[in-house]
């Protein structure tokens, strides 16, 4: 079975019973921290990842790093990962958590790349464009690629809007080289 499909039951289940303990807020602030701890921490996921390492001892440095930070039904339910040997799919049920708690809360999760970091004028206008697209709210991701040249590159879910300097000229480009194409025959 696929990681991602493995990460899917059991974020799902998690979610629901979240959602039936009225802790969803809970257990979404405990795998952010869980998310938070893998992408900064590299050894911690190789840890997870170790097929040498036994799922006993997996078990004891999960509950030593979270303990006191992470609600018990999340500490539980690392518990339940890693008596069923599944410590290495951690990281991504968490993604994926986060996927269905933005799903069961009507976010859409949308990422801008600019230039500059973004003001608070500019952000709102970008939250206003993405609303009207997807009538959601918005968790907006902000990245700053100074490659661009100028303009914004916008992404929500599998659309796209590019008003990039770098797009403009290769529209330009492809534009000139068919007309001269055309002017040939």
């Amino acid at each position: 079975m696929s990681e991602y499909r493995i990460a899917s039951r059991y974020s799902k289940s998690l979610i629901d019973l979240a959602v039936e303990k009225n802790q969803l807020e809970d257990i979404k602030a405990d795998m952010e921290l869980f998310s938070k701890v893998c992408n900064e921490n590299r050894d911690f996921v190789l840890m997870l990842n170790n097929p040498i390492l036994e799922s006993l001892r997996k078990a004891a440095i999960i509950k030593k790093v979270f303990k006191g930070k992470v609600q018990e039904m999340t500490s539980l339910f690392f518990d339940i990962v890693s008596r069923k040997h599944r410590e290495s799919v951690l990281p991504e049920m968490a993604k994926v958590f986060k996927q269905l708690y933005n799903e069961h809360k009507g976010i859409i999760a949308a990422e801008v790349t600019t230039t500059f970091k973004l003001d608070d004028s500019l952000r709102s206008e970008v939250i206003k464009i993405v609303k009207e697209i997807s009538n959601k709210e918005v968790e907006l991701n902000e990245k700053v690629d100074e490659a661009l040249i100028g303009g914004f590159l916008i992404r929500v879910g599998d659309k796209q809007i590019d008003e990039t300097i770098q797009s403009k000229l290769n529209d330009l480009r492809r534009e000139l080289t068919q007309n001269q194409y055309i002017k040939q025959i």
